[in-house]
């Protein structure tokens, strides 16, 4: 339907163009005169102009686009270029070039404009530029750019829209901090860190198939000439400093920081030797086991920058079907950006089987809590779990490790 008016606006166009030259032509040659012949001979530059204008094809324009970075953070400036070439050195009167923007980039603040109106004339390069700030995470992808020219008067509009495709991702802003195990907390600031072993490697009670992140120290080279595969020993665990965070995708309530003090919470970990895992339950069901090293940094980050709050399931019910498939051993964080009900009970149901927990409520700048997370956070301090609030932009917080 859009495509028949245009079509519609067009063919309008061009009538009252053929109308004007028919009709300043009538009058000069019933009227007469000077006067008469001059409003013609003033009019027919402006009408062959708008008849070049008609003919000229704006499939000579080649286009690209260009961006700043190949990966962005939450946060940053996106600066996009476009160029726009051509081999036939018409004058163009003025040239109206388009970024055509996703929904999820259109409320990005922009000090320079994506639609910028420009007079190029005989130019055959055209270099447009324009900048969003403080982009949001997530995946965008710009699909087209759009640019449109006329004549003096407006009587001819010629516009092309060109399909190219860029698709890129902007991953959570993360802050570093530091794991000190021998303070037992997440302390932002600090350089050091006296972490033990997770494992106790004196006492060896087996050995298994090599996993991705197994130092190179714990081969068993013996097994290893057995079974014609690198075999690693596997010791007796005493006390596990490992984490599981579990993200609380049901609600959107401050879902951003709680995304960014995921990887936050992510890197710290990992920083410092111990392995992490993560369960993100939403539309996709994304569990990643207990990992160390940068490659699991890498994929947990590069699930946080697409991840969306969009569970049909409550975080309670996520919780009760995913904990049971890790070792009681570990710490888990829960992170979520709103304290529920259903959520508060199935904390207190965990509170009694003894193991590593903490809750942690990430708030967005400006948010605060409401009367009854405070309510829910005395009754969870009551059952000794330790609760602490993040703030978004306070990242001096400190958090306790369950002991």
């Amino acid at each position: 339907m859009k495509a028949f008016f245009q079509k519609i606006k067009k063919l309008s166009k061009l009538v009252s163009f053929i109308f004007l030259v028919v009709i300043t032509f009538v009058y000069a040659m019933f009227q007469g005169g000077f006067v008469s012949w001059f409003l013609f001979f003033s009019f027919l530059p402006f009408a062959l102009f708008s008849l070049l204008i008609l003919m000229y094809p704006l499939t000579d324009f080649k286009v690209e686009r260009t961006l700043n970075q190949e990966q962005y953070r939450a946060g940053d400036r996106l600066i996009g270029t476009i160029t726009l070439r051509r081999t036939l050195p018409f004058p163009l009167s003025y040239l109206l070039v388009e970024e055509i923007l996703p929904s999820n980039l259109l409320f990005s603040q922009q000090t320079k404009q994506t639609k910028r109106l420009l007079f190029p004339w005989f130019r055959n390069t055209i270099t447009v530029q324009y900048a969003l700030d403080r982009i949001p995470r997530g995946e965008h992808a710009l699909t087209a750019i759009r640019f449109k020219t006329g004549d003096f008067l407006g009587l001819m509009e010629k516009e092309r829209l060109v399909e190219l495709k860029h698709t890129f991702l902007v991953y959570p802003n993360y802050t570093e901090i530091t794991y000190k195990q021998h303070e037992n907390k997440f302390d932002q600031g600090s350089t050091s860190s006296n972490m033990k072993l997770v494992r106790d490697t004196s006492m060896t009670v087996g050995v298994r198939e090599y996993q991705p992140g197994d130092r190179f120290s714990w081969i068993d080279w013996k097994a290893t000439a057995r079974k014609n595969d690198i075999m690693t020993k596997e010791f007796e665990q005493q006390q596990s400093h490992d984490v599981v965070l579990f993200l609380d995708r049901s609600q959107p309530s401050s879902f951003e920081s709680a995304v960014s003090y995921t990887a936050t919470l992510t890197k710290a970990v990992l920083k410092y030797g111990s392995q992490v895992g993560l369960v993100s339950m939403g539309e996709d069901r994304s569990v990643f086991p207990l990992r160390s090293g940068e490659e699991q940094f890498t994929s947990i980050y590069y699930h946080l920058a697409k991840v969306q709050p969009n569970s049909k399931i409550g975080f309670a019910k996520v919780v009760e079907m995913e904990i049971g498939k890790f070792q009681p051993t570990v710490t888990f964080l829960f992170l979520t950006g709103k304290l529920v009900k259903e959520t508060v009970e199935s904390f207190e149901k965990l509170s009694h089987r003894h193991i590593h927990l903490q809750v942690i409520i990430t708030k967005d700048e400006g948010a605060r809590l409401t009367k009854e997370e405070q309510i829910y956070i005395d009754l969870l301090k009551r059952r000794n779990i330790v609760v602490k609030v993040i703030y978004a932009g306070h990242t001096t917080e400190t958090i306790s490790e369950v002991s």
